[in-house]
């Protein structure tokens, strides 16, 4: 499983300031991205684990939002992340992630700003697809 292609979302129109109906400066998620691009430059897993930026993970009022996943792993989304401070906390996750053969993420290992902000842990779909479980 380590030999798969993490992926690290992080939602660029977090913590936006709106006027007039168009955004203005840089958003809270978009200063996010760039501290997480600045810290990943050192980081180990830096050529495992892409950072991509996504223009909206649909959690606008748990803004700053990120989420980790990987074929085989379920995917974890997480929000409230303060704009500053959270950066190294998100990348000692995403190692923990990337370490573990499931992708579980138990909330006694995870960073503190990771510990309060989950929103969803959704199953890996190779999971369900060995079920064969129709509905409806």
């Amino acid at each position: 499983m380590l030999d798969k292609k993490h992926t690290l979302f992080v939602c660029t129109t977090c913590a936006s300031v709106w006027q007039n109906g168009k955004r203005v400066g840089i958003s809270g998620g978009e200063q996010l991205l760039h501290r997480l691009q600045e810290l990943s430059q050192g980081w180990e897993l830096q050529e495992k684990f892409s950072i991509r930026a996504v223009e909206c993970m649909s959690a606008c009022n748990r803004s700053c939002v990120i989420a980790f996943a990987a074929e085989g792993k379920s995917t974890y989304l997480f929000g409230d992340l303060p704009v500053n401070g959270s950066a190294s906390a998100v990348l000692e996750c995403a190692s923990q992630y990337y370490t573990k053969s499931d992708g579980l993420l138990p909330w006694s290992e995870r960073a503190e700003p990771l510990k309060k902000g989950i929103l969803a842990k959704i199953p890996p779909l190779s999971k369900w697809a060995k079920l064969n479980i129709s509905c409806c």
